[in-house]
């Protein structure tokens, strides 16, 4: 296990942006009305969020920046790094991160990144980017997570289209030499890398005519090879198995009292995974954050929409300590121990 602490950083703040576009999973076709309402009280999902047609992962997280600087009163000047964690980029190359700091009108001091990443990117980011300003003494820093990963989904995929939802989120983070220690653990599990993928999406398999080809996969579940593919069973198991050892190990391994934690904000994958991983911890739901209801499975922008949305309900959350996990796509895993202190989390913005 690679566990490890991180010193002399805190959170400032939170923000999301989703689009306006909201989009039923009751109207859903190609579902029988038992069928349907069965699925939807599984997966808790009720409503999704779907960008239009040029609207990316970028857009919705500079939305997103621009209003958590305003409201936490950054000078832009200030900020010294940029990471972005997507796994829908603008482009393949050049970076998105690049052309994110030029948009926002930061420093051309300001270092920028973009880490691909999906299920686990939130807390595999916020890894990274506090490492990163811990050793260097950078003062402040922007955290950009989010994915338009309903552009991936096949609309003949009854499988997946009712699950996936877009969103963008940031992060501010700044040096202080008397925050509480971040606690994480990170792990990989490469061999089962084929078990989300997008096989016709880079370099070994490149796009192809053969590409567009619908291929039926299962009843109800047909996709192209630029389409988003799931081995939902090894996927399943793979979170019920392997989450909650997962947090309980960085528990165990830093000596820290899982009554003395306020709150587990989980990967919001579904209902079904949540709820069960909740009960293999021994958590009640009052302490298990959701955004599924409304906005669906959002990749790695879950956990930062999940604290944004649940701040609206109960604002404890801004001053409290909590567990962070994410889990997916690579197969990888990544939990963390972090403490807010009065963080801002700025309203829910919709474009």
């Amino acid at each position: 296990m690679a566990y490890f602490s991180i010193s002399n950083i805190q959170i400032n703040g939170i923000a999301a942006a989703v689009p306006k576009n909201s989009v039923s999973n009751f109207s859903l076709e190609d579902f029988e009305k038992d069928e349907l309402n069965k699925l939807i009280d599984t997966i808790g999902i009720e409503n999704r969020r779907v960008s239009v047609h040029n609207q990316c992962a970028s857009d919705l997280c500079i939305e997103a920046a621009n209003k958590l600087i305003i409201d936490l009163g950054w000078n832009k000047n200030e900020i010294d790094c940029l990471f972005f964690v997507t796994q829908t980029p603008d482009f393949h190359l050049p970076g998105t991160a690049l052309n994110i700091q030029h948009r926002l009108g930061l420093s051309k001091s300001c270092a920028a990144f973009d880490i691909n990443q999906g299920c686990a990117g939130y807390v595999y980011g916020l890894s990274l980017i506090a490492s990163f300003m811990s050793s260097s003494g950078l003062k402040k820093g922007l955290l950009l997570v989010g994915d338009t990963i309903t552009k991936l989904v096949s609309p003949l995929d009854k499988s997946l289209l009712p699950v996936f939802s877009d969103c963008g989120t940031a992060t501010a983070i700044s040096f202080n030499s008397e925050a509480s220690k971040m606690y994480f653990n990170i792990t990989s599990e490469g061999e089962s890398f084929e078990s989300i993928i997008v096989p016709d999406s880079g370099f070994k398999n490149q796009v192809s005519e053969e590409s567009f080809n619908y291929c039926e996969i299962a009843p109800g579940i047909q996709r192209q090879g630029i389409h988003l593919a799931m081995k939902g069973l090894e996927v399943l198991n793979f979170s019920l198995k392997k989450v909650a050892p997962h947090i309980d190990g960085l528990l165990q391994n830093f000596e820290l009292n899982k009554n003395s934690l306020d709150y587990f904000v989980l990967h919001q994958a579904n209902k079904l995974i949540l709820e069960s991983i909740g009960a293999k911890l021994n958590v009640p739901l009052n302490k298990l954050p959701s955004s599924l209801k409304e906005f669906g499975n959002t990749s790695c922008a879950t956990i930062p929409l999940t604290i944004v949305t649940y701040a609206k309900i109960n604002s404890n959350i801004i001053d409290s300590k909590l567990v962070l996990s994410g889990f997916g796509v690579g197969l990888s895993l990544g939990s963390a121990v972090v403490e807010f202190n009065n963080i801002i989390c700025s309203d829910l913005i919709e474009i």
